[in-house]
């Protein structure tokens, strides 16, 4: 059984229970709000459910919620699922606040000049600044994905653009690597409320990458960084800027240790190797995810999570075996910050205090030396 998302908004508030199958990560970036967040296993154990209500499940984009939806009606509940999943009712509230006609980007531009001036605005300069990534002269590809992070970074600049103390140029790139078209009508609808002026180029990222069995998703970050660097070289850019933020910082520094057994970190800006004078710089740098989050909430602002082609069949949504590595240490990172509510800035500072006398070896321009080297001569 499926039901849309203009039937769930007439059912009767407290008939149903809606419960959004997908991990965290995809939550992370944007909910329906009131739905509960369990994984499609747990549903039937969960105490959480209210198993005399009718079941709603959500997922991405409505095919993984189907099955769920069809077991669980096999187990003796009243379920169905949401058709269209996430997005449909990301779609549908975009239409109605078209319909409000508010000056969306007006209230957005405030709340950056003010409720969120020292956690957004200020260190985004402060990044700016002390990382030395907007320098006279410089023409910068801000490449917008569609979710909460590049949108928020596009904002960002806007805003120093009217305050820059030096001419600078700002073009604001999306990629289009196959995306399904709900995705592209989102991400060109919030650049509309939001007053972004996007250019949008496509490739075929998507195909060419789809029936690769091994590490399809690290083959398409390459593709798409090289095809950014293309284009931003093309319109005469010499940087383009991502949206990673802090906590991707801290994130990236675990996983190179836990699972590739090296120390490093995600720079906050870096040379093209293949792209002679083109640099890559990080500006949301110092910006935590959770500030992030509630700009967007406070904003009642919706971004896409994952626009891939290998989603568009929720064959991931919440799939044990696909769960990332970057889930598990966001988890691992949740689990540590309760014994010691420093660990964070703990870990983001730590590559900033390396002590290579105590390093047994370490890598330069590829080049690998061990402590052994020098060590008589000290």
């Amino acid at each position: 059984m499926e039901i849309t998302v203009q039937e769930l908004k007439r059912l009767e508030r407290g008939s149903f229970q809606l419960i959004d199958i997908r991990d965290a990560n995809q939550i992370a970036h944007g909910a329906i709000p009131g739905a509960v967040c369990i994984s499609a296993d747990a549903i039937a154990e969960s105490p959480l459910i209210a198993k005399e209500k009718m079941l709603i499940i959500c997922c991405s984009r409505g095919e993984y919620s189907r099955k769920t939806a069809e077991s669980l009606c096999d187990q003796g509940f009243a379920a169905a699922s949401l058709s269209g999943g996430y997005l449909a009712w990301l779609l549908d509230c975009m239409e109605e606040e078209k319909e409000e006609k508010r000056d969306i980007c007006g209230d957005v531009e405030q709340s950056i000049r003010k409720k969120f001036h020292k956690k957004l605005w200020s260190r985004f300069v402060k990044a700016i600044n002390e990382y030395e990534m907007v320098k006279e002269g410089d023409c910068i590809a801000v490449c917008i994905s569609g979710g909460k992070d590049s949108m928020l970074m596009a904002k960002l600049f806007q805003e120093l653009k009217r305050h820059n103390k030096f001419p600078f140029e700002v073009k604001y790139v999306v990629m289009d690597p196959g995306y399904s078209p709900e995705n592209r009508i989102v991400i060109e609808e919030n650049a509309k409320r939001l007053k972004v002026p996007i250019s949008v180029f496509e490739s075929n990222i998507f195909e060419s990458v789809y029936h690769i069995e091994k590490s399809p998703c690290y083959l398409c970050a390459r593709m798409r960084r090289g095809y950014l660097y293309h284009y931003a070289k093309s319109i005469g850019c010499n940087k383009i800027a991502l949206g990673h933020h802090y906590d991707d910082v801290i994130e990236t520094i675990l996983m190179g240790m836990l699972y590739g057994a090296q120390v490093q970190t995600m720079m906050p800006k870096l040379h093209s190797t293949n792209f002679e004078g083109m640099e890559l710089i990080r500006p949301l740098y110092l910006i935590r995810e959770e500030d992030i989050k509630a700009w967007r909430d406070y904003n009642h602002l919706h971004f896409i999570q994952c626009a891939c082609k290998f989603t568009d069949t929720c064959t991931t949504c919440d799939n044990e075996e696909s769960r990332s590595k970057r889930l598990e240490i966001k988890e691992l990172i949740k689990k540590l910050k309760k014994v010691n509510p420093f660990v964070e800035s703990n870990i983001f500072k730590s590559v900033e205090n390396v002590n290579l006398n105590t390093i047994i070896a370490y890598k330069q321009d590829g080049e690998k030396h061990h402590f052994l080297e020098r060590y008589d001569q000290d």
